[in-house]
């Protein structure tokens, strides 16, 4: 940001009232002892952190991201409105000037969470990051270049389908590999839809990486990728289930390599995500976090009993490699013919399973992205789950559609709207507003 002494804007928000059963690993506890240990650290009372409050989102500004089916009502809650809330909150305090740097310490989480929801998947609704985004383009208009980094053990396989097509949108995800972990998804080969073929980064790493193959991932890929796509903002949906006391991962980063990483990341917006040692790793993270972002001393920041064993060296071969067909792959995304891997014709289609391990939902999901050379292409997405059988259909426009894309989707959609086979038809497009400037930031035919 420019700053030696950053400010740090914090928003908390523990969802006290909010689980998916009291003893499951996603419950509140997971910062109520985080804040305990910021307070008894002090950091409250220092000049550079400040505390702010969350808010509600509004069901347009959920809508604008996600299809939520069969509803709004049926599938959130208030603590899930106050999330997405508390992280717009995140965001404007960033681009309103009002601090450097902010954290957006609250649960629910959402990185699981697709464009389309039938329920809660990876304990994840609506996706938090992704509201966010949308909600500052509408502010600050479709141009904005964004960066997401998530560093969660699992594929943030929700944000990466929200903007596999959007080209204002880089997604890097480092993860645990998807053959040893939810959701079994984030491979090398997983790049991004036609319009923004490249964009989509998985480092799939394996068990056992620990701060030597998290921090080389970072070094040797994420932040050249970094430099050389120039965001506008950078956001680290932080998920803190690396850590080597997390009892549902097999990984084995600790408090300070975490702290380190946010450092040397310097990220505008971090995002709480997942991370359930709830008192052996979580305060001390978040602490250490806290504390990069300041750009105060992270040296001292331990977990207690220690624990951390040293990657091996046969892991770090494997880490190394990873880096280096990851970087391989950005390197060489414009060498690539889009025809071979998305075809010549009108559309390029999709067909997918989507499996929600919260709720125990199947989705079947059918897309359709026209293939435009002037736009990103309009969308038509249907889909049916084992919750609701009965097939809806969304026709989605992207931010900055041409005329024609928006033509051809009307019609579409209005077609649709007479087909009585489908229980609703949905139509979505984000809207921009003003545009005013950032004050401190760095197939086949569907029918």
């Amino acid at each position: 940001m420019g700053k030696t002494e950053p400010v740090v804007g914090l928003v908390f928000f523990p969802a006290f009232d909010w689980c998916i059963t009291p003893d499951h690993p996603e419950r509140q506890e997971r910062l109520l002892y985080t804040r305990d240990q910021i307070q008894e650290e002090g950091l409250f009372d220092h000049p550079r952190i400040r505390e702010f409050r969350p808010r509600l989102a509004d069901p347009g500004e959920i809508l604008r991201t996600h299809v939520v089916l069969p509803s709004l009502e049926r599938n959130i809650t208030e603590s899930h409105r106050i999330a997405a809330g508390g992280t717009m909150v995140a965001g404007d305090l960033v681009v309103d000037g009002v601090v450097d740097r902010s954290f957006a310490l609250l649960r629910p989480p959402g990185h699981h969470a697709n464009r389309i929801v039938h329920g809660a998947r990876g304990f994840c609704v609506i996706n938090n990051e992704a509201i966010m985004v949308d909600h500052l383009r509408s502010r600050l208009g479709p141009d904005l270049r964004v960066a997401i980094v998530d560093t969660d053990a699992h594929h943030a396989d929700g944000t990466q389908d929200i903007f596999y097509n959007d080209p204002g949108v880089l997604h890097i995800s480092l993860h645990q590999d998807g053959r040893t972990l939810y959701p079994g998804t984030g491979f090398l080969s997983e790049r991004g839809g036609p319009a923004a073929y490249g964009q989509t980064v998985n480092i799939p790493l394996p068990p056992g990486t620990g701060d030597e193959g998290m921090l080389m991932a970072l070094e040797e890929v994420v932040l050249p990728i970094l430099e050389e796509w120039q965001p506008d903002l950078v956001i680290n949906a932080a998920g803190q289930d690396n850590h080597f006391s997390d009892p549902i991962t097999n990984m084995g980063f600790s408090a300070q390599g975490y702290a380190r990483l946010t450092d040397l990341l310097a990220p505008d917006i971090v995002v709480l995500e997942g991370g359930y040692s709830i008192e052996s790793a979580l305060p001390y993270i978040n602490v250490g976090l806290l504390l990069a972002l300041a750009g105060l001393d992270y040296s001292k920041v331990r977990e207690p009993g220690g624990g951390r064993r040293s990657q091996s060296r046969e892991i770090t071969r494997q880490v190394a490699e990873i880096c280096r067909q990851a970087k391989e792959l950005w390197d060489t995304r414009g060498q690539v013919d889009l025809k071979e891997v998305f075809g010549s014709g009108p559309f390029f289609e999709r067909r997918r399973q989507i499996f929600y391990d919260t709720d125990q939902i199947m989705e079947s999901q059918q897309e359709y992205i026209r293939l435009c050379p002037s736009c990103p292409g309009w969308r038509v997405i249907y889909t049916s789950s084992t919750r609701n059988r009965t097939p809806a259909a969304a026709v989605l426009l992207p931010w900055k559609p041409c005329a024609s894309c928006q033509g051809e989707a009307r019609e579409q959609y209005g077609e649709l709207e007479k087909d009585q086979r489908f229980s609703q038809v949905i139509w979505q497009e984000p809207k921009s507003g003003a545009g005013q400037a950032p004050t401190n930031l760095r197939g086949s035919e569907p029918r």
